[in-house]
């Protein structure tokens, strides 16, 4: 891998990474006096699983941003000229939709453990599952495996909005 590539997959993977960090400020302290005292579902998992499953999606997250923004760089003038300008535009596009998910993400741990709002969390939630799955369409569309990568991610968080249904049904 060259050198460039490497520092756009760390700062890719950091940026992720960073959400969840955002996240976890508002998430540790609200865990042992407001969390635990919620009635939680029967498939709720223990608390410590939480902690690696977000890193490594996060990672795997922070990857396919990756992978989008290294066709960015292969885009050369060999190519048929008018098909840059495009591509340029789809890569930027899927980025940004990126971006939407990806703050979507951090700020659903500031609305549920912050505000302490399981409703407006599962609001969250849900455009966050839908943008993750924009996510995967626009990614797909430049690399597969990028969108591959984020197959995970939906489906965690598609039991993460049961949990936060169940929450805040039984809360």
């Amino acid at each position: 891998m060259k050198r460039r590539d490497l520092l756009k997959l760390i700062i890719s993977v950091a940026i992720s990474e960073l959400a969840g960090i955002v996240g976890s400020f508002f998430t540790v302290s609200a865990i042992p006096n407001w969390y635990s005292a919620l009635v939680k579902p029967a498939l709720n998992p223990p608390a410590w699983v939480f902690g690696p499953v977000w890193t490594t999606l996060y990672a795997l997250m922070g990857i396919a941003a990756f992978l989008i923004w290294r066709e960015y760089s292969k885009l050369t003038l060999s190519e048929v000229e008018g098909l840059i300008p495009q591509r340029k535009r789809q890569i930027k596009m899927a980025l940004g939709v990126f971006g939407i998910q990806l703050f979507l993400n951090a700020i659903w741990s500031i609305i549920f453990f912050g505000l302490q709002n399981p409703g407006w969390a599962l609001v969250d939630i849900v455009l966050l599952w839908l943008a993750i799955a924009w996510t995967m369409v626009v990614f797909y569309k430049i690399s597969k495996p990028a969108a591959y990568l984020l197959v995970p991610y939906l489906l965690w968080v598609s039991f993460a909005a049961y949990l936060n249904y169940s929450i805040w049904m039984f809360n």
